[in-house]
């Protein structure tokens, strides 16, 4: 069977490092990346059949880089491999595209077995996750990340880019738009969030997922 063209994604060298080890064999590795915005220009000049991301990325968060992705690249299998076992977390990134959700603590034992599995046009999902957030995703009702799902593309963009410490005038520059547009979206961000100041919003960031804590 012909061996896969993979594509890292990972803002930790030690892990892309250790992916690269457990893949080697099994994988075609054409490249790795550290944010959600070069893995974007990667995938397009790439090609790859297979993406394994994370979610906490600097620039752009795994979430949106797959929704991205699978806009552009309709075909290509998505494996989030992260620290995040929560319900919301496992919602967003199938509902964005993925094939297969693990967790970082168990990639040396699980990954390969779902590389192999998700190459074969199926799913696959850690058995460290419950099977009540396992099933969750497959079947309608509210996500606890439904607020932050209300907001565009283009807000969240400017949510994580606000949280990672940009300025208007900085993010502006970085997204091709004014800075009074920049303005105008950090203030109806706010306003649909409910959230009163700058440090308010870095702090659902983090709770959702956009950001790390440094």
């Amino acid at each position: 069977m012909k061996k896969p063209r993979a594509l890292l994604a990972d803002d930790h060298t030690f892990v892309i490092e250790g992916f690269k080890k457990l893949l080697e064999e099994h994988c075609v590795l054409v490249g790795a990346v550290e944010d959600g915005r070069a893995l974007l220009k990667a995938a397009v000049d790439l090609q790859p059949d297979l993406v394994i991301l994370d979610i906490s990325m600097p620039r752009l968060n795994g979430i949106e880089a797959a929704k991205q992705l699978k806009k552009q690249l309709p075909g290509v299998k998505l494996i989030f491999v992260t620290m995040h076992a929560d319900t919301a977390y496992v919602n967003e990134a199938f509902k964005a595209g993925a094939s297969g959700y693990l967790l970082k603590r168990s990639a040396a034992t699980e990954l390969v077995q779902a590389v192999q599995s998700v190459t074969k046009d199926n799913f696959y999902v850690t058995p460290l996750i419950t099977k009540e957030v396992v099933t969750s995703f497959l079947k309608p009702g509210e996500s606890r990340l439904a607020t932050i799902d209300d907001l565009t593309a283009r807000q969240r963009e400017i949510l994580q880019l606000v949280a990672e410490g940009f300025s208007a005038k900085e993010i502006a520059g970085q997204l091709k738009v004014s800075h009074r547009t920049v303005e105008f979206h950090k203030a109806r961000i706010m306003e649909q969030l409910n959230l009163h100041t700058t440090a308010d919003l870095v702090k659902y960031a983090i709770a959702h997922g956009l950001v790390t804590a440094s």
